[in-house]
């Protein structure tokens, strides 16, 4: 349904490319490169010979990339929908 000069499928289209944009930047984000580390690159444990055969590149043992996951959902953001509930807390 768009409105004034776009063709009809526009905004869809619209949508369907920043969501494949955003999914590509993702991926490349979160693939490891290079060789992977023998010994965790924070803590000097031991990666695991499974873990780095499954992700080759890998850095970090279990736990210090669990760790650094959790830190990364715990940020705060901007309430974007704006409900009553939400601003009450």
């Amino acid at each position: 349904m768009a409105g004034g000069w776009s063709r009809d499928g526009a905004v869809s289209e619209q949508i369907e490319a920043s969501i494949s944009d955003e999914l590509e930047r993702m991926r490349a984000r979160r693939a490891p490169v290079g060789e992977s580390l023998s010994e965790c690159a924070e803590c000097g444990e031991e990666i695991p010979e499974k873990r780095r055969l499954a992700l080759p590149g890998v850095k970090l043992c279990i736990d210090c990339q669990q760790e650094r996951d959790g830190a990364q959902r715990a940020r705060g953001g901007i309430n974007r929908r704006g409900s009553k509930d939400s601003q009450l807390k």
